[in-house]
């Protein structure tokens, strides 16, 4: 069902995009996007069925390759992102794998910031290597060395920014432009910054992921990833590496997610303007040696996080004096502030990277990242700015 003379999407704002990106309902008008929990379709004669399988109809097969759900998730975050195309997947680690398993191959070589997600890390360093795809990680704020380290065999570039834990910017534009002078992909896990904070596609990005299961549930109940990218990548890379493996996002986790985009920005917004709030108060308490936030004037990139975000993102990392003993204590302490590996969520989250979400890289790795045993990571929720600010203030007094 779709309206008579309906308004060119692409023209609307970031807000309206949310609402109704995507939006295709079926004859029976319902308000809400319809959920179809279904994993099969059938077909009004068989030679329906063979065009839909030689893709010369555009009819669903199998809820492997697709559902009407799932399309308008990512019809949605296409459109939000001003992309060509985009594809779902189960996690936000499924989007990462596939985006790079699907256009490497053996001999390849693949460049990365080596301020990484444990697990993106563990992918980069220790699986792709197992397929004869070689590596390199380098300071991610150091443009000479991005320039040092590409070459012709060159075939991808994999970027965080901010990055997981540390909040490290990256320049985006002056990266993209380094791996488009060998022909290299460029590949950018927005999810800190997410689709409504930084536009890497506007920097020259080729591919942008997602874990869905962050700021876009926003409420802690789905697992749910992303890719987007431009048509021809999805159709030659993507598809056939994807529907052939089988990280198939559930209608039901795609539903969930559609759902939380309609929130996403006011919810996004007013968590960063309270994270910058606490960033600010946390650099003035005792007991904490420094605080990382992308809009802060301490951080080093702040002029560049300012020119590239809208806003600093719902994220503050600090490091406790005392180690790892006082961040424990201080985790142990909180009373309105929850302890999760999780992020970008309702409730404020905190954890101590060194020993969940970057504990299996080594110690040899989180000291290259600069991840110190006293560091922890807070994911600023919707409470009141002043009630998590007096857990912080309290916990940190104990």
């Amino acid at each position: 069902m779709k309206k008579k003379f309906p308004s060119d999407p692409k023209g609307w704002g970031d807000a309206t995009k949310l609402v109704r990106g995507g939006l295709e309902r079926s004859p029976h008008g319902e308000t809400s996007e319809a959920l179809y929990l279904n994993s099969g379709f059938v077909y009004d004669e068989p030679e329906t069925a063979e065009r839909r399988f030689a893709g010369e109809d555009d009819g669903y097969v199998y809820g492997r390759y697709g559902n009407p759900t799932v399309t308008m998730f990512e019809e949605r975050l296409a459109l939000l992102e001003g992309a060509e195309a985009c594809y779902a997947l189960a996690s936000g680690m499924a989007a990462v794998f596939g985006s790079l398993a699907c256009q490497l191959k053996a001999g390849d070589h693949l460049i990365a910031s080596k301020a990484l997600f444990g697990s993106c890390y563990q992918v980069i360093t220790s699986i792709l290597p197992r397929f004869g795809i070689t590596s390199t990680l380098v300071d991610g704020s150091d443009l000479k060395a991005w320039k040092e380290a590409i070459t012709p065999r060159t075939k991808c570039v994999f970027l965080e920014t901010p990055s997981n834990p540390t909040l490290e910017v990256i320049d985006l534009e002056a990266v993209c432009g380094i791996a488009k002078a060998v022909g290299a992909n460029v590949v950018v896990d927005n999810i800190f910054a997410t689709p409504v904070l930084q536009k890497p596609l506007a920097y020259g990005a080729d591919v942008i992921v997602y874990s869905g299961t962050k700021h876009m549930d926003g409420q802690g109940r789905v697992l749910g990833g992303a890719i987007v990218s431009t048509k021809k990548f999805k159709e030659e890379l993507l598809k056939p590496f994807l529907r052939h493996t089988g990280p198939s996002i559930s209608p039901f986790n795609a539903w969930v997610l559609l759902k939380g985009m309609e929130t996403l920005k006011l919810r996004v917004d007013a968590q960063s303007q309270a994270a910058s709030k606490i960033a600010e108060v946390l650099s003035g308490l005792r007991g904490v040696s420094r605080v990382i936030y992308p809009h802060l004037d301490s951080h080093p990139q702040a002029a560049l996080a300012r020119k590239q975000m809208r806003l600093g993102g719902t994220m503050v990392t600090f490091e406790v004096e005392g180690g790892k003993k006082k961040a424990f204590d201080l985790l142990r302490y909180l009373g309105i502030i929850d302890i999760s590996n999780n992020l970008g969520d309702a409730k404020s989250l905190m954890t101590h990277p060194a020993s969940t979400t970057h504990r299996n890289i080594g110690a040899e790795a989180r000291a290259m990242m600069g991840i110190t045993d006293g560091m922890v990571r807070l994911s600023v929720g919707l409470e009141e700015v002043d009630d998590l600010i007096g857990d912080l203030k309290q916990a940190l007094a104990r």
